[in-house]
């Protein structure tokens, strides 16, 4: 039982790395395919960059969505790609929140201009970001032979957290 338990959780990791990929891929190809300058301002909105910052994220940055979108629905370079992912996704996030927090009404950028930061967008990129570091974890407990600090390995884990979910 603990064998196709374990073979489950594969098959959702695999399924998230992939629609994480998806989804820097779509939101680097929106965001290529208008003026630079609409997501620029997109930017801007947040008030946290000056001027050049703000120009060189909004040129840069949907190129490297697509690279790191790329790398991780192929599977190559896990480690790195499934770090840069929670990070780039945590800085997105701790920004949406803090202007949601500021009473702010601007759009979040994330798929382009048009998309005010609300409650669900907050849910969506909080999603988004819980589903990398899963995979973050995951990716470095593969690399470490399965094992966790402490010598537990990822498979007990696992049945445990599926004895908690079942009541068992």
């Amino acid at each position: 039982m603990g064998f196709s338990r374990n073979k489950a959780f594969g098959a959702f990791l695999l399924l998230l790395r992939l629609a994480l990929g998806a989804v820097f891929v779509y939101a680097a190809w929106v965001k290529l395919r208008e003026p630079w300058l609409l997501f620029a301002m997109s930017i801007d909105n947040y008030q946290i960059l000056p001027q050049w910052g703000v120009e060189l994220v909004a040129r840069t940055l949907p190129w490297a969505e697509l690279a790191l979108g790329l790398l991780l629905i192929v599977g190559r370079w896990r480690r790195v790609s499934t770090v840069a992912a929670t990070a780039l996704l945590g800085v997105f996030f701790s920004m949406m929140v803090h202007a949601w927090l500021r009473g702010q009404k601007i759009d979040c950028g994330c798929f382009g201009p048009g998309e005010a930061i609300s409650p669900l967008t907050l849910l969506r990129d909080g999603s988004l970001l819980g589903g990398a570091v899963l995979l973050t974890v995951e990716s470095f407990w593969r690399k470490s032979g399965g094992r966790l600090r402490g010598g537990k390995s990822r498979e007990s884990l696992v049945e445990r957290s599926s004895h908690l979910v079942s009541g068992d």
